[in-house]
């Protein structure tokens, strides 16, 4: 007797949300592959991206958002859709909200008629991931794609930004500090969300151009802010907030990438009170005891930091040293200490404060937050671009007016990170830095005539004889002064790139 034929619910099949840009991208993988070009993976891991990502794109450059897509991928998408709609095409997804008469499918949504159907994915696999209703990774999706159609928002979230208003939308979903989150950590995972350290930044076509801010007087208010690092305390607030809080000095206490003290001036009536303009003043402080700064000469840190304040885009830099105990029970002579302190102001151009204890420095905190509070006081302050120079009246000597033309707080802190992704030049620069007596100036003005290590071999190679390779950096300028390298740093470089015997 002949089994019973079992009947069932026949599954729907799931629906491509972006069939031409699928079908685009597979073709263009197919003919790289073929020609045996290795663009055939970049096609090939733009398409997984697209594949994962659930909702329908309007245009190549929406698919920015995307990993594994770049400037020059989403304007051949652009470009292939518009060659589409002049040529009548169907399933055209719309640039706009209203349809033309020529385009009058849904964007992207209908399953192309040459796309073969794609057959049903494992339940449990990344492709046919869906987050929970309610959910974390839910709702930072759909905060994510909310923030990509507001016109006035900037394409994207910090990572801060993200677990407030997960918190607010959805409460019990979101960590409530920190630490890592598994729902965002799973999207990372399946490719859709994308991280970056400096998401605002580089000269690129695609750029987020962040509006500009401006506060006149009597709109804003100067406002300190301390890093976490030195509010840190074990079941009670840190002796520096507490003497911060009595001088009634207005603080909050933030994460900092570089310094531990900057001044914001923040908007005092903001459209969004969750989001208040805010302007970084121009001047930073670096806080530093006397057994801090001995361990930061010994491990290397010192040199680090001055070069990262150098160039975190702020003028006045300030160093900030406090006594701590007897300096006979440190792990370096007071000598080496008095004489790092002198060179930071005489040769880094640092303005060096000491202090006797953590009283002194609080007062000198709550006399600079005063002094700024007058300085500023009247002035039109407006926003600029990450790079871009100041004003020109205020330069780097003493000057009447203060800086007016400020970083914004995200572009300071962003710009300041210390492992975001770094170009080839600033690489090199740290590389060059490990060789003893390779300072930050000399780094700079190496790489500034040899930008890459392929350049400065290159110049090695046009060398006639080793001697010549030994003195080629000598003569390269350095610093304010403008003094040579010298033929000792130069010999002792020449080895490190020239000789493929072990260094003696």
């Amino acid at each position: 007797m002949a089994a019973p034929v079992r009947l069932g619910r026949k599954r729907p099949l799931p629906i491509c949300p972006n069939p031409l840009f699928v079908r685009w991208l597979t073709e263009w993988r197919d003919e790289a592959a073929s020609r045996g070009r290795r663009t055939q993976f970049v096609f090939q891991k733009a398409l997984r991206s697209l594949r994962r990502y659930p909702l329908p794109l309007r245009s190549g450059k929406e698919a920015k958002i995307l990993r594994h897509f770049g400037d020059g991928l989403c304007r051949m998408l652009d470009q292939r859709l518009q060659q589409h709609r002049s040529s009548g095409g169907d399933h055209a997804p719309s640039s706009s909200g209203a349809k033309s008469p020529a385009l009058e499918e849904p964007p992207a949504g209908v399953p192309d008629s040459s796309m073969p159907v794609p057959s049903q994915a494992k339940v449990g696999s990344s492709s046919s991931y869906w987050p929970a209703r309610h959910s974390g990774a839910r709702a930072v999706l759909l905060l994510l794609y909310r923030e990509h159609l507001n016109p006035s928002g900037h394409s994207f979230l910090t990572k801060e930004e993200l677990l407030q208003r997960c918190a607010q939308d959805v409460p019990g979903v979101a960590p409530v500090s920190a630490r890592p989150w598994p729902a965002l950590r799973s999207l990372l995972h399946r490719n859709l969300v994308f991280r970056t350290h400096q998401p605002a930044s580089g000269a690129s076509e695609g750029r987020v151009q962040q509006p500009l801010l401006e506060l006149r007087p009597g709109e804003y208010r100067v406002l300190l802010c301390v890093d976490v690092g030195e509010a840190k305390g074990a079941g009670h607030r840190p002796e520096l907030l507490r003497q911060l809080q009595r001088l009634h000095v207005t603080h909050t206490v933030r994460k900092l990438h570089v310094g531990d003290f900057v001044w914001v001036a923040q908007e005092t009536r903001p459209r969004d009170p969750a989001r208040p303009g805010e302007l970084v003043l121009d001047h930073i402080v670096e806080r530093k005891r006397l057994d801090d700064l001995c361990s930061s000469i010994i491990d290397g840190r010192f040199r680090e930091q001055k070069f990262r304040l150098k160039r975190c885009g702020l003028g006045r830099r300030v160093y900030l040293v406090e006594e701590h105990g007897s300096v006979h029970n440190l792990s370096l002579p007071e000598s080496t200490l008095l004489q790092a302190v002198t060179n930071t102001q005489v040769i880094d151009g640092f303005f060096v404060k000491r202090t006797a204890d953590i009283k002194e420095s609080a007062a000198y905190l709550a006399l600079l937050t005063r002094g700024l509070e007058r300085l500023y006081q009247g002035h039109t302050l407006r926003s600029r671009p990450w790079g871009a120079p100041g004003d020109p009246e205020s330069g780097a000597g003493p000057s009447p007016n203060p800086l007016c033309s400020l970083l914004t707080f995200n572009d300071f802190n962003t710009g300041a990170i210390k492992n975001k992704a770094q170009s080839v030049r600033e690489v090199f620069a740290r590389q060059l830095m490990q060789v003893r007596g390779v300072s930050g100036e000399k780094a700079a003005a190496l790489v500034d005539r040899y930008s890459t290590p392929a350049s400065l071999l290159a110049a090695y190679d046009a060398c006639a004889t080793p001697k010549e390779q030994e003195m080629l950096l000598s003569t390269v300028k350095c610093g304010r002064l403008q003094r040579n390298l010298g033929p000792a740093l130069s010999r002792t470089l020449s080895q490190l790139y020239c000789s493929y015997s072990p260094l003696t």
